[in-house]
Order: C-alpha cells, then sequence, then structure tokens
C-alpha cells in the first residue's frame, strides 16, 4: 500500500518480546526517524492493523502506550497525530479514594448512587481492553471528606474479572482493598486525564451545587499486571478538589 512507511518493521510472533512491545517499538522508530513528522496525523485503526498484522486490541495496547510517552495525541472526531510537544507533570502515587483522603487527614466516605450490570460499549471495551458488548459491573458513587461531597465517581470493571462484586456493592467502602481481598487484583499503575468540564443536571443536587457549576472532568484507566481493569469517570468538586504537582529540572 501507498501509505505504509518505507521504514516500517512488522511484529514477529516468533520472537519473545510480546506483539505489543513489537508494535510500540516499530510505531517508535518511526516518529524517532522523521518518518511521521510532527502533526502527521497517522493511520485509522484499521490500517494500522493491516500494516502491522496485529489485532485491535494489540494495536490499542501500543498506541497507549505512546500517548502515555506523549508521543501521540488523539483528538475524538479527528484521529490520532504526532505530538510536536510534550509536558509531563509530577507524579502521584496510586493509591484509592479512601486512602488518598486519610493520607490527607480527611475522613473519606462514599455512598453508593447505584449498581448495575451493563453490556461494555465501545468506549468502555476500549478502556478495559475486552469485547463490546461483555458485561461489565457499573458503579456510580457519591465521594465524601469529612461528610462533605467532594465528587461523582462512575466506575467500570469487567464483571468476569471481579465476580460477586455486584452483589456486594452496597457494603464496599474501599473498591481496591475489595479487589485485592476478593479478586486478588492489585494496582500497578494508571492513567489520567483531567479536563474542565461542568455540573451535570443529574448531579448537581448530590454535589449540592448548581447545574454548570465549573468542576473537573477526571478520566482513569486502572491496571494490575494482567490488564486494565478499572475505567472511571468523575466530576470533582473545583472547590474542594486540588490538582498538586511536583516538579524537577
Amino acid at each position: 500500500m501507498s501509505d505504509e512507511p518505507a521504514g516500517l518493521v512488522r511484529p514477529d510472533r516468533r520472537r519473545p518480546e510480546p506483539l505489543w512491545h513489537q508494535a510500540e517499538m516499530a510505531l517508535r522508530d518511526l516518529i524517532d526517524q522523521g518518518e511521521w513528522a510532527p502533526g502527521l496525523q497517522i493511520p485509522n485503526e484499521d490500517r494500522l492493523c493491516e500494516m502491522l498484522g496485529i489485532s485491535r486490541i494489540t494495536l490499542r495496547h501500543a498506541l497507549r502506550n505512546l500517548e502515555e510517552a506523549g508521543m501521540l495525541r488523539r483528538e475524538h472526531g479527528r484521529g490520532t497525530f504526532v505530538r510536536s510537544a510534550t509536558m509531563v507533570a509530577g507524579v502521584r502515587g496510586l493509591t484509592s479514594f479512601t486512602d488518598e483522603m486519610q493520607t490527607l487527614a480527611v475522613s473519606p466516605g462514599t455512598r453508593l448512587l447505584h449498581a448495575q450490570m451493563i453490556a461494555a460499549t465501545r468506549e468502555i471495551a476500549e478502556a478495559l481492553e475486552i469485547a463490546e458488548g461483555d458485561s461489565v459491573v457499573q458503579l456510580r458513587r457519591l465521594r465524601l471528606g469529612n461528610g462533605q461531597p467532594i465528587g461523582i465517581q462512575t466506575t467500570h470493571l469487567p464483571a468476569a474479572r471481579a465476580p460477586g462484586l455486584f452483589e456486594a456493592a452496597s457494603d464496599v467502602t474501599s473498591l481496591y482493598r475489595w479487589l485485592k481481598d476478593n479478586a486478588g487484583i492489585v494496582p500497578v499503575k494508571a492513567k489520567e486525564v483531567y479536563r474542565v468540564g461542568a455540573v451535570a443536571a443529574g448531579d448537581a443536587a448530590d454535589l449540592e451545587l448548581p447545574e454548570g457549576t465549573p468542576a473537573f472532568e477526571v478520566e482513569r484507566i486502572t491496571f494490575d499486571q494482567r490488564s486494565p481493569f478499572e475505567f472511571a469517570v468523575s466530576t470533582m468538586r473545583a472547590d474542594r478538589y486540588e490538582i498538586r504537582s511536583t516538579l524537577y529540572v
């Protein structure tokens, strides 16, 4: 095909490295060597899978790592582009909301708003690296600090990886502790995206704020040693939740 870069090295299943790692290195080389210039829109997922000879799930693993490294940026509705600049914020510890609040000497609290089993939408499936339509446990929770509302978090977990969670949802105070004790899941890393947003009409009463009040919109994908196990979308009160970073020269 005419759009296939001359320097592309296709993953080889006979090599010991995972296919996603080989694909990540192949794409990284195209950027490092200048075959994909800053600002260039890269081929879509179908074409990349064809070029590399890999599955969509394998490709998304590679693309996500390159986005995290600041080499690619995804624009909803437009596609994926080679980044021209990179900014890396300070590192935060990977903890549950409960542990984070306790570290800040704030009494944590959680109120379950609803729990349900749903079929994974395309967005959820991509985040969790599962098939669209797979069963997912959805927990919608009001997060509290010293009894005051801080945010509303909607969390999605593959039902197959957390058996019994849906039934126990009303008794779960710290999700990560429950997952460790009951499903053997221990988080090792998470990727977060923060955006400026506004309090939606359906969240206003629980957050005790007028509809449209500025807020943080946070997306988080959490991984254990095996794969992503949590996709969470949160609306956090900007007057009660801060983002602090430590920057180094």
